[in-house]
């Protein structure tokens, strides 16, 4: 329950809430709160979220003691929250609320220079995981830096934590790449290895009893083409 991890709960609230349990407001103290995808908020939630930004207060779930909180907060949204609101999807104000300072980050694909930089960092966090080194190739980056990316970053990330998983012998290339990035002029793609590659990856990593699941995919992908 979402409202249990921001304002915490009483014991016996709900099922399951065995003892009482402090808050993310209440923890963060004098910190930083960070709520990504506001918008897409419950209109109860966003009632609660007001009272905190404008009382600097909460009311743990099922609890009737009000807890003052100091934490300062950050929001993020992909939806625009002012057509949001005028649409009475978003509570008005709660947007003037948050609306103190605002910052636009606009889409990767107007931010292409910060292609590369985002890669080698997320080639670093999952190759760490991996504890295994990974290198990229020209040819890969070419690929990468050329697509329009509409999934912004969080695409990004996917993709290269998949093309870690695909990659051989440490190096991503653009066979590791998936098809609606490779295929590009910017990159030769070879679809027909690609997919055995990708079985073969799915198989390795399987958990025990997924064997099954990581067939059906290959299998689904196949079919599709």
């Amino acid at each position: 329950m979402l409202e249990s991890e921001l304002f915490g709960h009483v014991r016996g609230s709900f099922t399951g809430a065995t003892g009482n349990k402090r808050g993310i407001f209440e923890h963060a103290g004098e910190g930083t709160v960070f709520l990504d995808e506001i918008s897409e908020t419950s209109p109860g939630l966003q009632v609660k979220l007001l009272r905190v930004l404008q009382e600097r207060e909460v009311v743990p779930v099922g609890g009737t003691e009000v807890i003052k909180v100091r934490a300062r907060v950050i929001a993020a949204s992909n939806g625009d929250l002012e057509k949001l609101s005028t649409a009475g999807a978003f509570r008005r104000d709660l947007l003037y609320r948050l609306n103190v300072i605002q910052l636009h980050l606009p889409p990767l694909s107007e931010r292409r220079d910060d292609i590369p930089l985002l890669v080698a960092h997320f080639i670093l966090k999952h190759s760490l995981e991996s504890q295994a080194p990974v290198t990229i190739d020209e040819e890969a980056m070419r690929g990468l830096s050329a697509y329009s990316w509409p999934g912004n970053v969080r695409e990004l990330e996917n993709v290269i934590e998949r093309a870690i998983t695909l990659s051989q012998g440490g190096r991503i290339t653009s066979n590791d790449l998936p098809p609606r990035i490779c295929s590009r002029t910017f990159c030769q793609c070879d679809t027909a290895t690609l997919s055995r590659r990708s079985c073969r990856s799915l198989l390795r990593t399987a958990e025990p009893g997924r064997t099954g699941a990581a067939l059906h995919s290959s299998r689904a992908r196949r079919e599709r083409r």
